[in-house]
């Protein structure tokens, strides 16, 4: 990865504030990395400046930086953990100090050799929560409030769910749709994380999901307006979506963990249970890493257990004395 050329000038004064701004200018300009990521890494990065003024008595320089031992980082980790911040926390606060460490060596401001001897703490295995197949087909068909939602928010709602089930969208990237976005072909064009691109096939049900809500939309829709509009005419919230799918699963009585993000849990497990390729589901989902589609594949190997379980012979029969 290479680093912005003109960041660094011979006789520049080589401050940790210039450092720090110089790395996030270097994420932004070379990495691409979007404002909510660019938020995310400052606020670890000053939590952990934040440590270092109180572990070293004074506000920390380049020099400081320099000299930190393997005993300090170790401190900062056991700190986090006396204020009970999650390991997956920690995890992502600790890559984002490597990373900026990383950062100081390719500048020529060096330090950080202390990190070499810590280890990533480790964390539970997340596996996804998705629906079963009716339950899934069921969130996605149901009306929320067909007594008092009018005609096109119901269809809205339907074709925002036909479209996270059909194609495995992030909620965020549904709802960032425009009206010239709207598939009319057989593939979508989706803008996802980080700023990657990734084709994804259209099923014709949610072509027509969404063509049958368009043509009831009380909006003028122009090319750069929402696809996907609130009761009042602005972009449809993620907020509004969680909110309706809160009534739905009261409603038909599902788990807590039916959520919209569920739906694209759920495109991904039932793909693979369906024999799909887990690469082609990997560019299917927008994953950068193998690894994290991979977790799917431990979604169906517990629910071929759980199926053996109920159905195999010696599993059900109970064990006779002897």
């Amino acid at each position: 990865m290479a680093v912005p050329t003109g960041l660094i000038r011979p006789g520049e004064a080589q401050g940790l504030a210039k450092a720090v701004a110089d790395w996030r200018a270097w994420l932004t300009h070379e990495r691409r990395a979007s404002p909510h990521t660019l938020a995310a890494y400052g606020r670890d990065l000053d939590a952990f400046l934040d440590f270092l003024t109180d572990h070293l008595g004074a506000v920390p320089d380049l020099d400081a930086l320099r000299a930190l031992q393997p005993t300090d980082f170790r401190a900062w980790l056991a700190r986090r953990a006396a204020d009970g911040l999650a390991r997956s926390s920690t995890a992502r606060a600790l890559s984002v100090v490597r990373g900026f460490f990383r950062f100081l060596e390719r500048t020529g401001r060096g330090g950080g050799g202390g990190l070499a001897a810590i280890r990533t703490p480790r964390q539970a295995h997340a596996v996804p929560r998705p629906l079963t197949e009716r339950d899934a087909l069921d969130l996605v068909a149901t009306p929320v409030d067909p007594a008092r939602d009018p005609a096109w928010v119901q269809k809205r709602d339907l074709a925002v769910f036909t479209l996270l089930y059909g194609c495995g969208l992030r909620i965020a990237e549904a709802l960032s749709l425009n009206r010239s976005q709207a598939p009319e072909g057989e593939t979508l064009r989706i803008l996802g994380k980080g700023g990657k691109e990734r084709i994804v096939p259209v099923l014709p049900a949610v072509k027509s999901a969404i063509a049958d809500y368009l043509a009831v939309l009380p909006f003028a829709a122009g090319p750069e307006d929402p696809l996907f509009r609130a009761v009042r005419g602005g972009r449809l919230g993620a907020r509004e979506v969680q909110r309706r799918t809160a009534m739905l699963r009261a409603q038909l009585g599902l788990p807590d963990s039916a959520t919209p993000h569920a739906l694209r849990h759920s495109f991904a497990t039932h793909l693979l249970a369906a024999g799909g390729d887990l690469r082609t589901i990997q560019e299917l989902l927008g994953h950068a890493s193998l690894s994290t589609t991979q977790r799917y594949t431990d979604v169906d190997t517990e629910r071929l257990r759980a199926v053996h379980a109920a159905a195999h012979p010696r599993a059900r029969s109970k064990p006779r004395g002897r």
